[in-house]
């Protein structure tokens, strides 16, 4: 007769021979995700922590040095913050316009976010290794010495228009032109291969060129111009 082999299921285990080893499910064990959870921080706190990291950022912008902040923990808020300020400072700020200068603002604001956006697509053409989003976060973020500079130029443009105001504001515009660009090229140029900086620092240069004229050629709007 032929031998039928036992399977799988005819194979039991004899109740006395001891199952050695522990199996235990971890249930609610603390992960490293959950220490970091903010589903459940209050609101406040949340808008503090967030004011705090763009405050910091703020002023990696002021003193550019060596750090990855900006790269690493980017966010837009700071960007989005500078160019509207920007942009309504600088709304209405042609002299012989009759109209209230309500279109200059979506042009500030389309110009600053276009430029930004087509430098970045340069940098990524050219083989940065810079995300697209951190590009749009420095760029953005060195704006503040420009909005600066345009804070500076609207209350020297309260004393007058004179020869010696524009000898000011020229002054001031320059410097932070010159600060604008430093910065945005010292957190961009080492994401960048070497041989292809200067073709990336070019467009930048162009960016904050073009904000600095605006600035500089602005002059307040005169409602009350007569014949």
């Amino acid at each position: 007769m032929e031998k039928v082999q036992p399977g799988l299921s005819d194979v039991s285990i004899s109740g006395d021979i001891p199952v050695e080893g522990e199996i235990t499910v971890p249930v609610g064990s603390p992960s490293h995700d959950d220490e970091y959870s903010t589903l459940d921080e209050p609101v406040k706190e949340t808008i503090l922590r967030d004011l705090k990291a763009v405050g910091k950022k703020f002023g990696h912008v002021m003193y550019p040095k060596k750090s990855t902040t900006l790269l690493r923990d980017w966010d837009l808020w700071g960007p989005l913050l500078l160019c509207v300020t920007l942009a309504l400072m600088l709304q209405g700020g042609s002299a012989d316009s009759k109209e209230d200068g309500g279109p200059q603002f979506a042009e500030v604001f389309v110009l600053i976010w276009f430029g930004s956006v087509i430098i970045t697509l340069n940098s990524k053409l050219l083989g940065g290794t810079i995300s697209f989003f951190q590009s749009l976060c420095v760029l953005g973020y060195c704006i503040l010495p420009l909005t600066v500079a345009m804070i500076v130029c609207r209350l020297v443009l309260l004393g007058g228009t004179g020869t010696a105001s524009f000898i000011v504001r020229f002054i001031v515009v320059v410097a932070s032109f010159g600060w604008s660009t430093f910065a945005s090229t010292a957190f961009l140029a080492d994401s960048q291969p070497p041989n292809r900086k200067a073709l990336v620092v070019y467009p930048v240069f162009l960016f904050y060129f073009v904000i600095s004229w605006m600035i500089l050629t602005f002059s307040p709007s005169h409602s009350n111009t007569g014949p």
